[in-house]
């Protein structure tokens, strides 16, 4: 596998945006370990990232941070690629990219504080996995933002019987974390946890 790395790193300079972020995210999703070629993509990304859509953003940290791979300069224009589009993130997309950066303990404060803008407003269109990413995220930054907290506890609610245990914990724990108080969503969980316990 890692002669495909190798391959695919020898024609890194042809890629376009698109490009960068699928083969990434496929090395990502079969779990292919090949530091050279993350490293070639992530150089060859940031000359490109102004042309990266939200999606190819947040599948490129996403896929550098399942794999360990560090790259700071990358993720800075991430970042700073991210923050004058972040309206068209959807709810994954958002999730997926604060994930990735607090997985890589990489600070960004203003794209955090633009991401709790921008999921704000489309809550209740956050999956189970997408609301514990988020707020697990934000937790494990230290990056407080009672107002997303609190529209997140909202959501929730209605859904907490489609989390899974390890969503159920995150969540929580992110609440507890950050000392967000918010009894109905901890007594949701409890009774949501109680049959799969």
């Amino acid at each position: 596998m890692l002669v495909l790395g190798e391959l695919a790193g020898q024609k890194i300079e042809d890629f376009e945006a698109r490009d960068i972020s699928l083969t990434l995210n496929a090395f990502a999703k079969k779990g292919l370990r090949s530091p050279e070629f993350f490293e070639m993509a992530a150089e060859a990304a940031i000359p490109l990232i102004g042309t990266f859509n939200s999606q190819e953003l947040a599948n490129t940290v996403n896929a550098l941070a399942k794999m360990g791979h560090q790259h700071s300069m990358l993720f800075d224009e991430v970042a700073n690629a991210a923050i004058p589009i972040i309206g068209t993130f959807k709810s994954q997309e958002l999730a997926n990219t604060v994930n990735a950066f607090a997985k890589m303990d990489h600070r960004h404060p203003m794209l955090f504080d633009e991401v709790a803008k921008a999921a704000i407003p489309i809550i209740d269109t956050f999956n189970s996995l997408d609301v514990a990413n988020t707020v697990n995220a934000f937790a494990k930054m230290d990056h407080r933002h009672p107002m997303l907290f609190g529209e997140v506890a909202k959501a929730a609610i209605p859904i907490i019987g489609t989390f899974k245990s390890q969503e159920l914990a995150n969540t929580v724990n992110a609440f507890a974390k950050t000392d967000h108080q918010h009894p109905v969503l901890f007594e949701e969980v409890a009774r949501a946890a109680i049959p799969i316990i």
